[in-house]
């Protein structure tokens, strides 16, 4: 009867019946530095350095409405993998980062990890994060 019911659990197991499969990831972005709570916040989720931080191709964007200064941004059902984020605060609806003369933004923005450097956009290598079977939850600071 113990080697029947250890047989059975041993097959079981061999078939993956008792495997987990990975989930889906989920991120969440919290972000923080909103101005005046108006217009929409804009999170962009980026696979590539070719499309960071400001491409639209093959992105997979979320829009929002602020809720005063913060703002949250859902992405489900991620695959695995190695990603970096790009927020606008976008105040007049046409749903990009307005620059200037200069090619500067005029709205908010910010990535993931906070970078902000001086006088170049973030890369995706400093702005990156994995994905894997936990959830993962971001904070990313918008300012001008």
């Amino acid at each position: 009867m113990i080697r029947t019911l250890i047989a059975i659990l041993l097959a079981a197991a061999g078939l993956g019946v008792f495997a987990q499969a990975p989930k889906a990831g989920e991120i969440r972005v919290n972000v923080s530095g909103v101005s005046g709570g108006t217009g929409q916040v804009g999170c962009a989720l980026h696979a590539s350095e070719d499309t960071f931080p400001m491409g639209h191709n093959g992105v997979h964007m979320v829009w929002v409405r602020p809720k005063g200064e913060r703002a949250t941004c859902v992405f489900k059902n991620v695959a695995a993998g190695t990603y970096a984020v790009a927020v606008s605060h976008d105040l007049n609806g046409n749903r990009k980062i307005d620059t200037n003369l200069f090619g500067l933004p005029k709205e908010a923005w910010g990535v993931s990890g906070n970078i902000r450097p001086a006088l170049r956009a973030p890369r995706f290598s400093e702005a990156v994060f994995v994905v894997a079977r936990r959830p993962v939850e971001l904070a990313v600071v918008v300012d001008k």
